[in-house]
């Protein structure tokens, strides 16, 4: 989804790039850094199968070549990142796991800076800088819901990386066994039924961290209207808001400001 240029044209300093990497697209786009806005048309190319380290670097490398851009480039990965290194692999090859991601990157874009992080993370510090959370202090929880559940901790702008609440045991299940939109889709659930068991999850979550704010991402989220109002846990659940470009802008950010878990 591209999203139009703001009437006052950023410089070259307040712009940054972004890709994200999943299963079935690699997607990059220039990235208003003031707005959190794309700046004309983003690229998707389809992931490689298999999706091997060298075979996913080439297609980051041709979208960020297409646009001529120079600059530093964050990169997302469906992977927890830790020191560069990339520790799992969920949709994208086993073979990325023990890999240096962020040398791979670095050299299949000549050298230039490179931030490499985790996707949810990405979508996270987008929603909170630009999108949902934007006006939020305080402890803000992104979770998404599809397959599984991703997430995302920021406490005043500030991540902490690769959190994996989707894997808590709530109750006897992993939260994501619990409470995915999948987990809606296989049972054939009710919005009421898979409300309550998605409360079930956020209250647990509550007891254990407190946050101020829980952002709701995932393709459901566009259809909050229908389940968000039938949460029954305390703290206050917003839909995400970036949508599909939060990974490439919370890239783009993190590659500006030096976020490298």
């Amino acid at each position: 989804m591209s999203q139009q240029t703001p009437s006052a044209a950023p410089d070259s300093g307040e712009l940054g790039f972004g890709v994200d990497v999943g299963g079935s697209g690699v997607k990059g786009a220039v990235v208003d850094l003031r707005t959190g806005r794309l700046v004309g048309d983003r690229i998707k190319i389809p992931t490689p199968q298999p999706s091997t380290p060298d075979a996913v670097a080439g297609t980051v490398a041709e979208i960020v070549d297409r646009f001529g851009w120079t600059g530093s480039v964050g990169v997302t990965l469906p992977s927890v990142v830790t020191g560069g290194i990339a520790r799992s692999a969920a949709n994208i090859d086993a073979s990325w796991i023990g890999v240096d991601a962020h040398a791979l990157f670095a050299d299949a874009l000549g050298g230039r800076e490179v931030s490499v992080l985790n996707d949810a993370d990405a979508a996270g510090i987008a929603e909170d800088r630009f999108g949902a959370a934007k006006d939020s202090d305080g402890v803000v929880i992104l979770l998404t819901f599809g397959t599984g559940i991703g997430s995302a901790v920021l406490h005043n702008g500030v991540l902490l990386p690769n959190t994996e609440f989707g894997h808590m045991e709530v109750d006897g299940k992993e939260a994501e066994h619990r409470a995915a939109s999948s987990v809606r889709d296989k049972n054939e659930w009710s919005y009421k039924q898979w409300a309550k068991e998605v409360s079930r999850v956020l209250e647990r979550f509550e007891a254990l961290l407190w946050p101020d704010l829980f952002i709701a991402g995932g393709g459901i989220s566009r259809k909050h209207d229908k389940w968000i109002p039938l949460l029954t846990n305390r703290t206050p659940v917003v839909p995400a808001e970036l949508r599909n470009a939060a990974g490439i802008v919370g890239a783009a950010y993190a590659a500006k400001t030096g976020v490298a878990p």
